[in-house]
């Protein structure tokens, strides 16, 4: 069976505990091992390549059972390393058909990793996420439309009232457009001033977040270690003026800076 070196993440070779790490492999049996190359280190363990690359893959990497906790185990291998050192995370399988191609990589790409190192230094990505719920916030503009015209709509016949109602509710579609247009506007705003880069992201489906809301804005921010409690109260500043139109930002982080890596050829290999 073909073994091949996985790889987990880039990170300084300083800033690491001492030798071996602690922790298990993407198994969750293997031991994590380093391959340096001068102030680079590469975070990796041994993997099948048949796990990867054989005639089963494919369907393989289609089985929530197989991969799940395999996607788990990378990510909880990249964190614990983040926290003693600042990192350049790998997709998940990438793998290196030996520790000679790996090291070529580290050599080739050395200076574009350590530059990418030394500009998250004391940065963290988080994500935030404007979940809406539309019918929720509809209703409630509605609601609102009402009190302010009822004295005039008390003056009408039942029949006229009726189609006065329906007017304000197909007003609240556009309405809603709007209020969300320049919320997520001044947001953007607000939040990419705690931000040393952004990034926004493709939205996901209610399929694949699990939640009843739609999504409508997906964003990622650097943030300075320093300031990230003054962002996190903005957001929950945020969440208590637009909470009541069904508008949620969710926060998560510090994540892996995956946002923000650049894009260097680190191919799966044969």
């Amino acid at each position: 069976m073909e073994q091949g070196l996985y790889l987990f993440c880039l990170t300084r070779l300083s800033r690491l505990p001492a030798l071996p790490l602690a922790g298990k492999g993407l198994d969750g049996r293997s031991p994590l091992q380093v391959a340096g190359f001068r102030d680079l280190a590469a975070v990796w363990c041994p993997v099948s390549v048949e796990d990867f690359c054989g005639p089963d893959a494919a369907e393989r990497l289609r089985e929530l059972t197989w991969i799940g906790p395999r996607v788990i185990r990378h990510q909880e291998v990249v964190a614990r390393v983040m926290r003693h050192s600042p990192v350049l995370p790998a997709r998940f399988g990438t793998i290196f058909s030996s520790a000679a191609s790996l090291e070529k990589v580290l050599q080739h790409h050395h200076d574009a990793i350590a530059g990418f190192l030394e500009r998250i230094t004391g940065r963290e990505e988080w994500a935030v996420k404007g979940m809406l719920d539309r019918a929720g916030a509809k209703e409630k503009l509605f609601s609102l439309k009402l009190a302010r015209e009822e004295e005039r709509l008390g003056a009408l016949s039942p029949g006229k009232r009726y189609f006065q109602e329906q007017r304000l509710r197909a007003s609240c579609d556009q309405e809603l457009k709007q209020w969300l247009q320049e919320v997520c506007r001044k947001l953007w705003a607000s939040l990419r001033d705690y931000a040393a880069e952004v990034r926004e992201r493709r939205l996901l489906s209610r399929e694949a977040t699990g939640s009843d809301k739609e999504m409508v804005f997906n964003w990622a921010f650097l943030v300075p270690q320093k300031v990230a409690p003054d962002f996190r109260a903005l957001i929950q500043e945020a969440n208590r003026r637009n909470g009541e139109l069904g508008l949620v930002l969710e926060c998560t982080g510090p994540w892996p800076p995956y946002s923000f890596t650049p894009a260097l050829d680190l191919e799966l290999e044969p």
